[in-house]
């Protein structure tokens, strides 16, 4: 078993490679998606606010692997566009975390109290400079908590993009059960790998908490 484990460390750690690449990418875009969203549902121009509240609830209201397929079968079927399959995973996670993200900071932008919109105009901010200089800021360290927790979901979404054969660490393993025949031994060491991943990322979390969260 342990010789097992010593030849597929190899393999898994190319894959852990690509699952923390693809999660990177994902969580920055997924995050400017989300932002973006946020600011037209708060934008007082209604159709920047309908399309904000239909692109999060059509996200919401349906499976990610169901935008998975979307995205990698349905979108490639069309002539004029060419997604490999880890670009069609990265904007599968961002999309899907973006509809969250957008929630996540529309609240928190939301949970600022009026009287620091009020203070900053009256020193001559504009709604610009109070949106990038009071209220975000503010707004991010409030939000920061349920971000790290949305973060921890994608990251473990991206495990189901080894349905598309993106060879990413679960898809790595597969590879690795169909040739050793060791599917407890390899499955139970994937396991440990997130795992470990997913409590650093948490540490990470209650650290950047205890620095930024307001009280």
């Amino acid at each position: 078993m342990l010789e097992n484990v010593q030849n597929a460390m190899p393999t898994l750690l190319d894959g852990l490679q690509v699952t923390l690449y693809i999660f990177a990418v994902a969580i920055v875009l997924g995050f400017l998606i989300g932002l973006v969203m946020a600011l037209f549902r708060l934008s007082p121009i209604k159709p920047l606010q309908w399309i904000s509240k239909i692109f999060v609830d059509a996200i919401r209201g349906t499976p990610f692997i169901v935008q998975l397929f979307f995205i990698y079968f349905g979108l490639n079927s069309l002539s004029f566009i060419a997604l490999d399959n880890t670009w069609a995973g990265i904007v599968t996670v961002a999309i899907n975390a973006g509809a969250y993200f957008a929630e996540i900071i529309r609240a928190g932008i939301q949970s600022i109290d009026r009287g620091q919109t009020e203070a900053a105009r009256s020193l001559g901010l504009n709604s610009n400079q109070n949106m990038r200089f009071i209220v975000l800021p503010q707004a991010f360290r409030r939000m920061l908590p349920t971000i790290t927790n949305q973060a921890i979901i994608s990251l473990k979404d991206t495990s189901l993009l080894s349905i598309i054969g993106v060879a990413d660490l679960t898809q790595r393993g597969r590879v690795v059960v169909s040739a050793t025949y060791e599917p407890f031994t390899i499955y139970l060491l994937l396991g440990i790998m997130y795992f470990v991943i997913i409590y650093l990322l948490s540490l990470l979390s209650s650290y950047l908490e205890r620095r930024f969260v307001l009280r």
